[in-house]
């Protein structure tokens, strides 16, 4: 068993241990206010997305700040060097998936909403419920390393899982982009980022659940 693992056995509550589920806790509304941007784009709804956008800004920079904190009290604790690093690998990988969703409403802030084809915005918003679920799944799977360290290397599987779908989505939705007929070139370029980032996104959740593999069987 990992020593941080034994670590986090040791030390239920432990400040650091706190912060860092406050992390995933806000990373993953950060994910879920990206669904509902998207969801507000498929329905023309140009304030709520704008609202969602907001709240995703706001999130972003409060896990950004929280990420800071965590390697703070991490860097003054009773870790072991291997552990220590361990864990700030792990929240630099979880912040980069609200990273990745604050890019993602960078672009959806310059779409131009009536002009995007039905069809485009509903592919978009499969791949954001993907991407939804994967950052759920990845909340879990980091919370049982904490608690359940016997049931993360399945949490993980299912991150991956899901990432797998998302990764089938974004297929699709390029094969449907092509065949689009879209106004502009500069729009499909958009259009085209925006898939990107929703697909790096869902790639973060499972770069962080490849992390919590490695911290599993290190022995």
């Amino acid at each position: 068993m990992s020593e941080l693992i034994r670590w986090f056995e040791k030390r239920r509550e432990a400040r650091a241990l706190t912060m860092i589920q406050k992390h995933l806790a806000l990373t993953s509304s950060i994910v879920e206010d990206l669904e509902k941007a998207v969801s507000a784009l498929v329905k023309n709804d140009a304030e709520e997305m704008s609202a969602c956008i907001e709240r995703v800004v706001k999130n972003e920079r409060e896990a950004d700040a929280l990420r800071r904190k965590v390697m703070d009290e991490v860097s003054k604790g009773d870790l072991p060097p291997t552990a220590r690093e361990d864990i700030m690998h792990l929240v630099k990988r979880v912040d980069m998936v609200a990273d990745w969703s604050r890019e993602a409403t960078r672009i959806l802030s310059v779409l131009p909403v009536e002009e995007l084809p039905k069809t485009v915005k509903e592919e978009a918003l499969k791949m954001a419920m993907g991407v939804k679920g994967c950052a759920f799944l990845l909340r879990e799977c980091v919370n049982k390393m904490m608690t359940k360290p016997e049931e993360a290397l399945h949490a993980a599987d299912a991150v991956e899982r899901m990432e797998e779908r998302v990764d089938d989505l974004h297929e699709k939705a390029r094969r449907l982009l092509g065949e689009e007929e879209l106004p502009k070139a500069g729009l499909a370029v958009l259009v085209g980022q925006l898939f990107e980032a929703l697909e790096m996104v869902a790639d973060s959740c499972e770069d962080t659940c490849d992390h919590v593999r490695v911290i599993m069987v290190r022995r």
